[in-house]
């Protein structure tokens, strides 16, 4: 197949997305993805990238096009023209592809109109377009304090429900995505498919051993923005603090990390470590320093119906998950037995659970056997590619 990838986010930036690519190569596809400058989690644009350098590369047999594409900022205005910057220049961008593709697949993060140039290549060159969504449109901006009864919501409203429906096929990332696309956008599953394809984790993670030591090693991995409440997991550290054998490390950055940071400050805790942002290459060792891993996120309707990608990766190398969040990664983690969870926020009762595993460790390898078990049935990388392989070439054929 002659794939073109569309995504504002690609290598150097760390999204799932660039081993995906690199995989369908490897399955002897062509691949060439159109993206933006990389920036991300900065703000600002790497100097490699500055001055129309590097605008056309080649990675590991992935074809890479940027555009032009000024960087995200810290602010919600600069974010705001960082989003509209892409979608314009893409979109110009896309006028002038020359290469003939079989079909368009757009990996869509946040937001909607990263898909816009997608739309025009499929319109000129009449070909399907798979919109992989892992961020719902246009609930996803109410984490960051947009009521859905205002203005902007409702003109993202009908921005989103006419992007998805220029897709030819709508494929999701968590299960629960399936009932907000029917009731919220009314697009039904009949009309654009919405099959569930997961993400899995990059090879990098797979079976990761356990660092032997006296202590009791708790490993928060990603983004650390409004969405993730990283405060509950510095207020249970606080309530911790008095067990010298319980450490967390915060391995990370984004939006909220200085607040986090100085919430620990604050709080004058020696049993929290910040390391700021690593590149996947280096996460291994930070991997195998968890005994256990952390994840928190917002008590909210986007995010409960939400399965982050860092599931997966915790999952795949083998160690026991502790959580406070609601929703669907609360469901994966009670189904496949391999830790402990609590409902968003309660950083009293995170604190509790976490007390409670230090003391058993004999729950350690039972947890982590079955995390990794979990993995393989339902999210081992290799049947994860070969699904959106066959769902890919379906929707070609389909099309001829």
């Amino acid at each position: 197949m002659k794939i073109l990838v569309v995504c504002q986010h690609f290598y150097p930036e760390q999204f799932r997305i660039n081993d995906v690519c690199y995989e369908l190569v490897k399955k002897g596809h062509d691949v060439t993805v159109l993206t933006g400058l990389p920036n991300y989690p900065k703000g600002k644009v790497l100097k490699e990238y500055k001055w129309f350098k590097n605008r056309n590369q080649v990675i590991n047999g992935v074809k890479i096009k940027r555009c032009s594409l000024i960087g995200r900022g810290t602010s919600t205005i600069k974010m705001a023209l960082n989003y509209l910057w892409f979608a314009f220049f893409g979109s110009m961008k896309a006028l002038f592809m020359k290469k003939d593709f079989d079909i368009v697949y757009v990996y869509q993060l946040s937001p909607i109109t990263m898909a816009w140039p997608a739309i025009v290549v499929s319109k000129i060159k009449k070909i399907p377009l798979v919109i992989h969504c892992l961020d719902q449109w246009p609930i996803s901006i109410t984490t960051g304090g947009i009521e859905k009864n205002s203005l902007i919501y409702k003109i993202l409203y009908k921005i989103s429900r006419w992007t998805y429906n220029k897709a030819s096929l709508i494929t999701i990332s968590s299960k629960s995505f399936k009932k907000y696309f029917e009731n919220e956008l009314e697009i039904s599953s009949k009309e654009k498919g919405l099959k569930y394809l997961p993400s899995y984790a990059e090879s990098d993670y797979e079976n990761i051993p356990f660092l032997v030591n006296d202590t009791f090693d708790l490993v928060f991995a990603g983004n650390i923005g409004p969405a993730q409440s990283v405060e509950t997991i510095i207020e249970a550290a606080n309530i911790l603090k008095d067990y010298k054998n319980i450490k967390f490390h915060i391995v990370g950055d984004g939006l909220s990390r200085n607040s986090c940071e100085e919430l620990s400050k604050k709080y004058k805790l020696n049993n929290v470590k910040f390391y700021g942002f690593h590149d996947v290459s280096e996460m291994p060792k930070f991997y195998k320093l968890a005994d256990a891993f952390l994840i928190t996120m917002v008590n909210n309707e986007v995010v409960n119906n939400t399965l982050p990608a860092k599931v997966q990766s915790y999952m795949a190398a083998g160690k026991p998950i502790i959580g406070a969040i609601s929703g669907e990664v609360k469901d994966v983690i009670e189904t496949a037995k391999c830790g402990l969870c609590c409902e968003s926020l309660n950083y009293e009762l995170l604190a509790k659970l976490i007390l409670d595993a230090s003391k058993n460790k004999k729950n350690w390898k039972n947890w982590g056997e079955n995390s990794i078990k979990y993995y393989k049935k339902y999210f081992e990388k290799e049947k994860c590619i070969k699904d959106l392989e066959k769902v890919l070439l379906n929707i070609i054929n389909s099309s001829k």
